[in-house]
């Protein structure tokens, strides 16, 4: 096999398991995010300051989790456009 059609299908491979644990990890922080709304919801001592706190936390990793798949979008666009160069 060609060394530069195993490095195209590697890089295939490799960008398909990103994105699929990618989204199962999202699928797993945002359920993890409702079931901790529903939990202090019932908590009658938890003060809307604390909730609020805890919803500038929450969006900052998603703001993270955002950038770093950006992140890595961008790492393997590089390498197709240095693939397509060779």
């Amino acid at each position: 096999m060609e060394t530069a059609q195993f490095a195209k299908q590697s890089l295939a491979f490799q960008k398909t398991m990103f994105e699929n644990s990618f989204n199962a990890m999202i699928m797993a922080q945002d359920q993890t995010e409702k079931m901790l709304h529903s939990y202090l919801d019932k908590l009658p001592w938890v003060t809307v300051e604390g909730k609020d706190s805890l919803q500038k936390s929450i969006d900052m990793a998603k703001q993270a989790r955002d950038d770093f798949r950006k992140a890595v979008e961008e790492g393997f666009s590089k390498f197709e456009s240095m693939m397509e160069e060779k």
